[in-house]
């Protein structure tokens, strides 16, 4: 029996069985990509477009070129039970994938996963597949793709045809139907495309910062201990507490490790949030050469820089006040004997040069260099 569907209601979504073959330039190793295909429930204009896997990024992100291409969004979507929307498919109570919950809920679109074991459920999205994936696959197989997105122009343009092409019971295309009865039932797209975002659970350190794909990004310091979810897009690290968000920062891809709010931090770590590796340089270098590449010395000599701020920070403020000839002799004499920590900088600084030994143009005699690295050579 025939089924009759409401102009703007519903866009059936599914992907293809068969795949289409994609060549790697470099090596001419041969790729297969997935079909996805979105059609209308009353025109049946129908979208199609190849993505690398079936996964909830490629799924999601082609539902929202699907609705750009639509030019607006249906009431509902009804996915067949791809594990990408709906992570454990029920007659009474479909649990739908968090991600792809909240992809529909930015276009104000529902999902009504089609019914296991109801074959009418299916009719409209299997029928649309079907003829998208023989005319696609008909009028692309002489062709060989080096891209993904060679492969996707090709398939707009057969898209396209397809389309425009006169269906004979009807004596309309499928855009002239469209046209005419279903886009101005469609809802109107929000002003911002929908981003696609990871969601996952992380235990707040106690240095009050979680780890997210191995950079670290601080939430408020009364959270220490605490579980979060964490939102992370291509460009953000958004943290939740209990629903609240309590932290967002810009996504780190290279340098840094550590992304540190100051509000974040304990009243007692806040005076060191500006601290840097050139900060430091500059500071050294005001003083003198050898001072500077003492300070280099340091900060390279712990496994990340930061551990070796506060020993920058002691060997600097005991330099107030003191001559720079003086200084520089110790930052070199220091550099010379490998001694990185304050207490050994301290000692090479309060011994005084041998007067008779500076007479004669002998050097000083040297200290003991366990002593200057002793136990405290990290404080």
């Amino acid at each position: 029996m025939r089924q009759h569907h409401v102009a703007g209601e519903k866009a059936f979504v599914d992907y293809s069985g068969k795949r289409i073959a994609i060549v790697d330039p470099t090596t001419g190793e041969i790729h297969e990509a997935e079909i996805f295909v979105g059609v209308l429930g009353a025109s049946n204009l129908t979208y199609a477009e190849a993505t690398w896997t079936q996964q909830l990024p490629d799924w999601t992100g082609a539902h929202v070129r699907m609705f750009r291409f639509f030019g607006g969004t249906p009431k509902l979507l009804v996915p067949d039970n791809l594990k990408s929307g709906v992570n454990k498919a029920s007659f009474y109570d479909p649990e739908i994938n968090r991600t792809y919950g909240v992809m529909a809920a930015h276009y104000s679109v529902g999902i009504l996963p089609a019914r296991p074991h109801k074959p009418r459920d299916k009719a409209k999205v299997e029928a649309g597949v079907r003829f998208a994936q023989t005319y696609i696959l008909g009028r692309l197989r002489a062709q060989t793709f080096f891209s993904l997105a060679e492969c996707n122009q090709a398939i707009k343009l057969v898209m396209q045809r397809m389309n425009e092409r006169t269906m004979r019971h009807l004596g309309l295309s499928r855009r002239e139907l469209f046209e005419k009865v279903e886009r101005a039932a469609l809802n109107g797209l929000p002003a911002e495309d929908w981003e696609f975002a990871e969601w996952r659970r992380a235990r707040v350190n106690l240095d009050y910062h979680i780890d997210v794909h191995d950079f670290l990004y601080s939430v408020p310091h009364a959270l220490i201990r605490a579980e979060v979810e964490v939102r992370v897009t291509a460009r953000t690290v958004e943290v939740f507490h209990r629903g609240q968000r309590v932290a967002v920062h810009q996504r780190r891809y290279m340098g840094r490790k550590h992304g540190t709010d100051p509000d974040h931090m304990p009243s007692s770590h806040r005076r060191y949030a500006e601290w840097t590796p050139d900060r430091f340089r500059r500071w050294a270098g005001k003083i003198g050469p050898n001072t500077e590449g003492l300070i280099i010395a340091v900060l390279a000599s712990r496994p990340h820089p930061e551990q070796g701020f506060r020993t920058c920070l002691g060997i600097l403020r005991s330099y107030r006040g003191l001559d720079t000839a003086r200084l520089e002799a110790v930052s070199s004499r220091a550099i010379e004997l490998g001694v990185l920590n304050c207490k050994g900088v301290a000692a090479l600084l309060a011994r005084k040069p041998d007067d008779a030994a500076a007479k004669e143009g002998r050097p000083a005699p040297l200290l003991d260099h366990a002593n200057l690295r002793g136990p405290g050579y990290y404080n």
